[in-house]
């Protein structure tokens, strides 16, 4: 167990507060939670962020996902678990995590048109930069 380096949700509780309303706004659109969850746990397993792998997993099993699927969820390219629109979702999700070296590449944005609205894929986009921030968060202040 590690220590809590800085409470950062109480020193900067007006960015910490934007973030959950960012959440919550995300909660309320039209994506499919299940989606939004599973894209949090894949990019939270990519981060490592073992405070948000406990969270998201848990919201997922409450949710009603599969526990094999839960447990496929990191090999979902080879898994019969996921559907078109979650793969497509998982690969954006992988791309924006490691955009550094993908650059977001067309073929997973072709992808999302396929499975997503426009609504849907900004909502998409948005829930993956949030995940990553939130990670970034927890990771660095030993969440």
């Amino acid at each position: 167990m590690t220590t809590l380096r800085l409470p950062y949700y109480e020193l900067s509780t007006g960015a910490y507060n934007g973030f959950l309303q960012a959440n919550k706004a995300l909660a309320e659109g039209p994506v499919d939670q299940q989606i939004i969850e599973l894209v949090y746990l894949r990019v939270s397993q990519i981060n490592g962020c073992a405070f948000c792998l406990e969270m998201h997993s848990t919201a997922l099993r409450k949710s009603g996902a599969a526990q094999q699927k839960l447990d496929a969820l990191a090999g979902w390219r080879i898994s019969r678990h996921f559907s078109p629109a979650e793969r497509a979702a998982l690969a954006w999700a992988e791309d924006l995590t490691n955009i550094s070296a993908t650059h977001a590449p067309e073929s997973s944005w072709q992808e999302m048109e396929q499975h997503f609205s426009a609504r849907e894929i900004s909502d998409i986009t948005f829930a993956i930069s949030l995940m990553n921030a939130f990670n970034r968060l927890a990771i660095s202040m030993r969440m």
